[in-house]
């Protein structure tokens, strides 16, 4: 069940976005770390408002909730957050309840779409998986032969708890008294925000091991010694008008034969499998060269090869990110654990907690993501109506 919180928490989507510049201006720590402190308390200020406002307006029954799609716990979450009220918070190594961390999930890849596209996979406790390559996974042979083919190198494994993702919870007191359904939705609510900020972030941007971040989209690895670095253009895109559509056909077209082999050069199949990442600005200008109006008068937008776009701050202006579903790995594990966190607080009457979570991703060879500049131009001659 997706949460519904009416209306815009401004003044936190002011603060998320200043923070966001200072990270793509590589600011210098001290300048990111007080943004982040900035945008959480932010984050907190808008989000006891807008949930005290409902608590207000809205009648406690858990039938008639429930029929309007609204918040109900389960018993065990009941009882989870009625004891977190009656000790007056979380105990140190606390864990959220299965349900909880499942709604997380479940907000998380709802409320952002890239998260969704990209494939980010909810391991639970597990900390590590293992993953085939098809092309290794069988083996012909006779009969009553012994069996041939290498099994070891058609699966692999990843570990998930190389890289844990932190969010900082100042929790008001004055929230405890609102009940449990509250409580829940609070914690839960900044979860998917916090951990969607740093989730785009390193799925697109992450540095790599040596930064203790996963590896981005826009970024390649060297095979032998491992060094992350930025991806370089793979091309420009026009989006032109033309009269059949060649020109964005044409362009699109190189840009899926080029997904179409991996980086060792072998086929793959890539048709409608193909996403485009872009800057909210950016998607602007590829819906307005990608729509047309129908005999019926109707707009409809769509891009040849159902390549499908979706939008994220966190890629640059100009740029685009082009990459095969399912041949990136990204993942959380581990569960959600809640520690006090003793340092100085920065909102007043309000308790703080670390909530800590593995995750990790990284793309499977090279040639999973491509990087493409673009350049979209408007007529903008006036045309004057005779």
């Amino acid at each position: 069940m997706t949460m519904k919180l009416k209306g815009k928490m401004e003044n936190f989507e002011a603060k998320k976005e200043a923070y966001m510049n200072l990270v793509k201006d590589g600011a210098d720590a001290e300048k990111q770390a007080t943004a982040w402190n900035e945008m959480q308390d932010a984050l907190v200020t808008d989000l006891t408002e807008k949930i005290s406002a409902q608590v207000r307006d809205e009648n406690i029954d858990s039938q008639i909730l429930s029929a309007r799609g609204q918040n109900v716990l389960t018993s065990k979450e009941r009882k989870f957050f009625n004891e977190v009220i009656l000790t007056g918070g979380f105990a140190e190594d606390t864990i959220l309840p299965i349900t909880t961390q499942e709604r997380v999930f479940e907000d998380l890849v709802t409320e952002h779409p890239l998260l969704e596209v990209i494939g980010l996979q909810d391991l639970g406790a597990v900390t590590r998986f293992i993953y085939s390559d098809p092309t290794k996974t069988y083996a012909w042979g006779n009969l009553f032969g012994e069996i041939k083919g290498q099994v070891g190198a058609a699966f692999r494994e990843e570990q998930i708890g190389q890289l844990k993702l932190t969010a900082f919870a100042a929790i008001p007191k004055d929230m405890l008294e609102l009940g449990p359904e509250w409580v829940e939705r609070y914690v839960r609510t900044l979860l998917v925000e916090s951990y969607s900020v740093g989730l785009e972030y390193g799925l697109i941007n992450g540095r790599g091991p040596t930064q203790s971040e996963p590896i981005g989209l826009i970024k390649n690895v060297d095979s032998s010694t491992g060094a992350v670095t930025d991806k370089t253009s793979s091309g420009t895109l026009t989006f032109a008008p033309s009269q059949f559509g060649e020109v964005v056909s044409g362009e699109l077209h190189d840009v899926i034969k080029e997904l179409s082999t991996d980086a060792k050069g072998k086929a793959r199949k890539v048709l409608n499998k193909v996403a485009m990442v872009v800057n909210p600005v950016d998607a602007i200008s590829v819906q307005a060269r990608n729509t047309i109006q129908t005999a019926n008068g109707q707009w409809v937008t769509a891009l040849p090869y159902n390549i499908q776009v979706v939008e994220s701050e966190e890629v640059p202006e100009k740029k685009a990110i082009f990459f095969v579903k399912g041949q990136y790995l990204a993942a959380l594990a581990g569960g959600y654990k809640l520690n006090k966190y003793d340092q100085t607080l920065a909102i007043e009457d309000a308790m703080l907690y670390t909530i800590k979570q593995f995750a990790n991703g990284k793309p499977k060879d090279n040639k999973a993501a491509l990087l493409y500049d673009l350049d979209i131009k408007f007529n903008t001659e006036t045309v004057e109506t005779p």
